[in-house]
């Protein structure tokens, strides 16, 4: 008899510390994941909707972009915060909505930069960001533009940021330029244009880079990493 009881005794104690070690690693591995969550908000906790980021892309024409414009950046796209998670509008191959982090680690070394309108705090109101993502809609799934041609068929990254900006608020971020003010004299410039245009370069086209809108006074910086 004193066996059994024993025995029942032993399986309930087993029982039960097994129980509470399984609670305690719920627990623990909850607390990891809200420490992670927490972490991110923190990161993320000094960005507003209608900020603007850039990044140097890694894509093939990143450094004849960086060439010509005398900049780093080369990339760029307006952050929204959508159910309290950020993405960022870009024009990429096509149009699209990426979320932040993933954005962020698409680019060259996860480098990126954040600035905002000055005196954002009295012009991005809720009407304005609202009204900024009813005219980005129209473009949203266009294809990317190669040949950065200044129609709205196709569109291409500070196009689209520029372009968003003016029609919703009235400003403009950067000032517009042509082709032919760039600095095409670089071999890998010129091998980039050779092979977009061939021997009919554009260089009347009217432009806006990322390198103006980085540069533009309109613009502070908020955040870089």
């Amino acid at each position: 008899m004193k066996k059994i009881v024993f025995a029942i005794l032993l399986v309930f104690i087993l029982g039960f510390l097994t129980y509470w070690g399984i609670e305690m690693s719920q627990f623990a591995h909850g607390v990891k994941n809200d420490s992670v969550q927490l972490e991110k908000f923190e990161s993320y906790k000094e960005i507003q909707n209608g900020d603007i980021i850039f990044q140097t892309s890694k894509s093939s024409q990143s450094k004849a972009i960086q060439l010509a414009t005398n900049s780093k950046y080369s990339h760029m796209g307006i952050i929204y915060n959508i159910d309290e998670q950020f993405f960022v509008y870009e024009a990429i191959q096509p149009v699209m909505i990426t979320p932040l982090q993933d954005w962020i680690n698409r680019g060259k070394n996860k480098h990126y930069v954040i600035k905002r309108l000055k005196n954002a705090n009295e012009i991005l109101t809720n009407s304005v960001i609202a009204k900024m993502k009813q005219v980005g809609e129209q473009y949203r799934g266009k294809p990317y533009d190669l040949y950065f041609e200044w129609s709205d068929d196709k569109i291409y990254c500070s196009e689209l940021v520029w372009k968003i900006y003016k029609e919703a608020t009235g400003i403009e971020i950067g000032e517009l330029e042509q082709l032919s003010d760039f600095n095409l004299n670089n071999d890998v410039v010129r091998a980039k244009m050779k092979e977009r245009y061939g021997d009919s370069i554009p260089i009347h086209e009217k432009v806006i880079s990322p390198a103006a809108m980085f540069n533009s006074n309109a613009l502070i910086t908020i955040k870089q990493h």
